[in-house]
């Protein structure tokens, strides 16, 4: 592929898909920072790797594909494993001290909901995720996450049962 052509194809890959790719990533290392990292090396793969895209499946779908294999390599990695021990160490040396009453904020709904989704499993969580807030199909999830269809549909009906169960717990649901 011409140079030229690659880097504006490039450019309209990041235009169209950043924002939505950061959200991806986001959600897996709920770290904004690490998931701009995570869509940085998404786009350095796609650029490499252009030359080769068949188009077998959509550039959306290989985009997220490469954006989860991402997250999943950096959630694996030593270095996040050390950061998570020692991030863990102090929100216990945290709770046993009482907080005031000022860094009690009640949280608005929307915020609820995106921890009670956070706080599922990651295989729940991340069907979820990609069903309702990035809009997937279940066959583009099943193809993003390189899942069968089935897997992807007892996940999915699984992670609402569970996630009904934490709004009604939450008070939310009712």
């Amino acid at each position: 592929m011409e140079q030229d052509r690659k880097n504006d194809l490039l450019e309209e890959i990041m235009i169209e898909h950043g924002t939505d790719l950061v959200q991806l990533a986001f959600s897996y290392v709920k770290d904004k920072e690490t998931a701009k990292d995570m869509v940085q090396n998404t786009f350095i793969k796609c650029y490499e790797n252009l030359d080769y895209f068949r188009y077998d499946s959509s550039i959306k779908t290989w985009l997220y594909r490469i954006t989860i294999n991402q997250c999943k390599d950096h959630l694996r990695s030593w270095h996040y494993r050390k950061v998570q021990t020692k991030e863990a160490f102090e929100s216990a040396l945290k709770s046993l001290f009482p907080l005031t009453e000022d860094s009690v904020i009640q949280a608005a709904e929307s915020e609820e909901m995106k921890d009670l989704i956070f706080s599922l499993p990651k295989n729940y969580r991340e069907v979820i995720y990609l069903y309702y807030y990035k809009s997937l199909s279940q066959n583009e999830i099943a193809e993003v996450t390189n899942l069968n269809l089935n897997t992807i549909k007892s996940r999915l009906r699984r992670g609402k049962q569970r996630l009904k169960i934490l709004l009604e717990e939450a008070g939310i649901y009712g």
